[in-house]
């Protein structure tokens, strides 16, 4: 399918699922993390995803052999995408309300667009230059007052949207030439051992049994949020159009905001809504041309 096809109904189902799905991700983390320390949660739910996207690609009868040269591209990708990512988003969003946590790592689009043109020499026109400062202002909004705990968590929030922006630009800088699953599975797999390094040196292993509750929590995690929509949303990259795939980075923070609300009886006040505000204007001027 080319950029300008129509997608399906099954496809438009399926994005809207993926955007549900990582949307209500965030209350189940701030939920699950009262029993799962945080960086076993990521780092053994990442792990075992990665793996079983892996697998699916063995049973497919794809190779997961990484080519020559790609195993250091492979895992200067996982330390940004996937290692500092999941440290700085487990701490922020275990500090935060889960809907100004997502808020704040969903301006990861604004900062790719900065990278981009340093790193990338892209061009920095209007749109993008409106989107920079519209995003700045948000977070300004998000991140004003006293530097308190909300501080804390929303600066780690924001530097976990960085990582995850020097992540996407690495994958455009030292592109590679395996499956879009495959290629997720070792980013998984690679970037969740220095998270389980951490939860044994920091974390330990000698915590209460974490309940029912949580989990269920870890597998959702593990296979819905992780294997699931990783593999799915992959698919849809490669199958719709930029315009659609991009409508992720509107709809998934709202959905987590709306689910903190609706879940764990959050109560967002004026900087949360002015920070929404600025912030998916910020993604809409920097993820659509029309």
């Amino acid at each position: 399918m080319n950029e300008h096809s129509a997608p399906t109904p099954a496809q438009l189902g399926l994005f809207l699922a993926v955007a549900l799905f990582w949307g209500l991700n965030w209350q189940v983390v701030k939920a699950s993390m009262p029993a799962i320390p945080p960086f076993w949660l990521r780092g053994a739910s990442t792990f075992l995803g990665g793996l079983g996207l892996l697998l699916m690609a063995r049973i497919k009868g794809r190779s997961i052999r990484p080519a020559q040269g790609e195993t250091r591209i492979l895992c200067w990708l996982s330390l940004w995408n996937i290692t500092l990512w999941g440290a700085f988003s487990a701490y922020g969003v275990l500090l935060l309300p889960s809907g100004r946590a997502a808020l704040l790592a969903f301006t990861m689009p604004v900062w790719s667009v900065l990278l981009s043109v340093c790193w990338l020499r892209e061009r920095l026109n209007s749109r993008r230059l409106m989107g920079l400062i519209l995003g700045s202002l948000g977070v300004f909004a998000l991140m004003a007052g006293k530097f308190s705990v909300n501080g804390v968590g929303s600066a780690l929030m924001l530097a976990a949207a960085v990582s995850w922006a020097v992540g996407v630009v690495s994958i455009k800088r030292f592109p590679v030439r395996m499956p879009p699953y495959v290629f997720v599975g070792w980013m998984m797999t690679l970037g969740s051992l220095p998270l389980l390094l951490a939860a044994l040196l920091f974390e330990g292993v000698s915590w209460p049994c974490p309940g029912t509750g949580p989990m269920l929590g870890f597998l959702y995690m593990t296979f819905i949020s992780g294997m699931l929509c990783s593999w799915a949303w992959n698919y849809l990259v490669l199958k719709l159009p930029v315009a659609v795939s991009s409508l992720s980075s509107l709809l998934t923070p709202l959905i987590g905001v709306t689910g903190g609300m609706l879940i764990l009886g959050e109560k967002p006040g004026f900087p949360e809504f002015l920070g929404a505000a600025f912030i998916l204007g910020a993604v809409l001027c920097v993820s659509f041309r029309k």
